[in-house]
């Protein structure tokens, strides 16, 4: 992609294009994110608004976002008839814990 284009690579690795240059550029920056794999987003005043992923990606994150919440529902107190483990429980928010630290730092 050629920089004339309107669309620019951030030092992130995201293929950024404005919304004012987003009409003229839309295939261009779509084929980048699906045959280069690599995100893309749109900017409004230089700041991202929207973000285009490819499928794969996006299916990877709704499944690690179905799991991250089943972790959660797995600590909270138990209703009528499920079966809790305290233990199991501290286990998992240390965990879910630590991860973000790690994710955040």
């Amino acid at each position: 992609m050629a920089a004339d284009q309107g669309i620019r690579i951030a030092d992130d690795g995201v293929a950024e294009v404005s919304m004012t240059d987003a009409r003229a550029n839309l295939t261009p920056l779509l084929r980048d994110v699906r045959y280069g794999g690599r995100p893309g987003a749109f900017t409004e005043r230089g700041a991202r608004s929207a973000y285009v992923v490819p499928p794969d990606f996006y299916e990877r994150a709704i499944r690690d976002r179905a799991i991250i919440d089943e972790l959660h529902r797995r600590t909270q107190d138990p209703g009528v008839g499920d079966a809790y483990d305290e233990e199991q429980s501290r286990i998992i928010r240390g965990a879910i814990h630590a991860a973000a630290l790690a994710v955040d730092s």
